[in-house]
C-alpha cells in the first residue's frame, strides 16, 4: 500500500510545485513591457512624445571631437527644437519636425559633433537633453573605435590653420 502511495505523493507535489511556479510568474512583470535602450547608448525621455534613443558620443580620445550617435524623437504635432548641452562643450541643437524621428551619426544621420569630450572613452559625460519646455539630466556614454563598427564614427581632426 505504502508503494502506490509515494508515485502519489510526488506527483502531487510536482504539481503543487508547478502551479506555484506558473502563480509567481503571472505576478511577475514581462520584461518586454520596459521601455529600455538595446544598445551601447542611452534611452532619455523628456516626455512620453519627446525622447532621445541610443545616445552616445564617440571620440577617440579625451578632449578632442566627439560624434553624437542615436536619434531624436518628436512625436507632438508641431516642430521641437532639441539641445544637447554636455560637460565642457558647446551646446548642440536640432530642430525635429513634428510625428518624425531622427537618426544621428552613421553613414545617413544627421552629424552632430561635441567640440570637446570632457571624458575618456569608456566613461560617461554628465549631459542634459532639452526640448519642449522639459529638460533631463543623463549620463552621456563615450566610446572610441575599440570596437569595428565605431571606428569609421570617429570625428577626423579639424585641420589647423595654415601660417
Amino acid at each position: 500500500m505504502s508503494r502506490t502511495r509515494r508515485p502519489a505523493r510526488t506527483a502531487t507535489a510536482l504539481l503543487v510545485a508547478a502551479a506555484g511556479a506558473l502563480g509567481l510568474a503571472a505576478c511577475a512583470p514581462a520584461m518586454t513591457e520596459h521601455e529600455y535602450s538595446p544598445s551601447d547608448g542611452v534611452r532619455v525621455d523628456l516626455t512620453d512624445q519627446l525622447r532621445g534613443v541610443n545616445l552616445l558620443v564617440v571620440a577617440a580620445a579625451q578632449g578632442d571631437e566627439g560624434a553624437l550617435q542615436g536619434a531624436l524623437v518628436n512625436n507632438t504635432a508641431s516642430a521641437e527644437t532639441f539641445t544637447l548641452t554636455a560637460e565642457g562643450a558647446s551646446p548642440v541643437t536640432l530642430t525635429v519636425d513634428p510625428s518624425t524621428t531622427v537618426y544621428l551619426g552613421g553613414e545617413d544621420g544627421e552629424k552632430l559633433t561635441l567640440d570637446t569630450v570632457s571624458q575618456a572613452p569608456g566613461a560617461f559625460v554628465k549631459a542634459t537633453l532639452e526640448a519642449g519646455q522639459q529638460t533631463k539630466e543623463f549620463e552621456l556614454p563615450v566610446l572610441d573605435g575599440t570596437l569595428s563598427e565605431y571606428q569609421s564614427l570617429i570625428p577626423s581632426p579639424s585641420p589647423s590653420p595654415s601660417n
